[in-house]
């Protein structure tokens, strides 16, 4: 293949997007037409591809050229493939803990809220939640637990930063999201949502409390780590929810909450 460059020289600014730019250059705010993402193995690569979004180079280990890498090649002809062998792909800092392939990609302009939520009955509203390895955990869990979008407000981790998308297993091209432009629960509610702030207070209900079934449009919020929701989310809510637990324990990471609640909230289990 023509467009494949053999790494000579580690300074070359080509390579700058995979071990030298941080995530929030990646993302460039003030040209956000121009913002990049990486995402990180075969795998996660070919489901962004899937989803439209386009490449503007490759960085591989050699092996992976006629390997895995090989159906990934053959779909990005036109962009610049750079490779190395391992030990020296490891001299370039972040390389070392990938799986041999990585690919800049182009983002996408975000949908409003309106627009990804007016014709769903299931979603999800991080608040806040701003470590990317749970964003990426509990988009996962929202993709495959039957939940249909994803709402993040400010303060929450981008979703393509290179941690979230790959611990998402590049689920975060499966299901839509977007960012909300602030913290009302105003317009999530104009559009017909009963919404649930799961926590832990005296006055919630269980999870599996039937009136939740019977709701048509669920908007399930998650808090931040450590502190939660805050008191004014918790009483703007229709409901405050509740996994009831066991031996003492008091919580679970938000992660792991999140995929309880997709499971018993989600319309696919909803009992006729």
């Amino acid at each position: 293949m023509s467009n494949i460059i053999e790494i000579t020289d580690f300074s070359a600014p080509e390579l700058d997007v995979y071990a030298r730019l941080s995530e929030a250059q990646l993302l460039n705010r003030e040209f956000p037409e121009k913002g990049l993402f990486v995402a990180e193995s075969p795998k996660v690569i070919e489901r962004a591809l899937d989803a439209g979004y386009e490449p503007v180079s490759c960085l591989m280990e050699k092996r992976h050229i006629e390997g895995e890498g090989k159906p990934i090649l053959e779909r990005i002809k036109d962009v610049p493939i750079f490779c190395a062998e391992f030990d020296i792909l490891t001299q370039l800092t972040g390389f070392k803990l990938t799986r041999g392939m990585l690919c800049a990609m182009k983002r996408k302009p975000l949908q409003s809220v309106k627009e990804i939520c007016e014709s769903k009955s299931r979603i999800v509203i991080l608040d806040r939640v701003m470590n990317p390895t749970n964003v990426g955990a509990i988009i996962r869990s929202a993709a495959a637990l039957g939940m249909d979008a994803v709402i993040l407000t400010p303060g929450c981790s981008d979703p393509l930063y290179r941690r979230a998308v790959r611990v998402s297993m590049g689920t975060v091209f499966q299901i839509e999201w977007t960012f909300s432009p602030d913290e009302s629960l105003d317009e999530i509610k104009a559009l017909g949502f009963k919404t649930i702030a799961m926590a832990l207070k005296d006055d919630s209900v269980s999870i599996d409390d039937p009136r939740l079934a019977e709701e048509n449009k669920l908007a399930v919020i998650m808090g931040t780590e450590g502190d939660g929701l805050s008191d004014q989310t918790i009483y703007d809510c229709d409901y405050t929810v509740k996994i009831p637990m066991y031996h003492g324990v008091d919580s679970l990471n938000v992660a792991a909450a999140s995929a309880v609640a997709f499971y018993q909230l989600s319309n696919k289990n909803k009992k006729d």
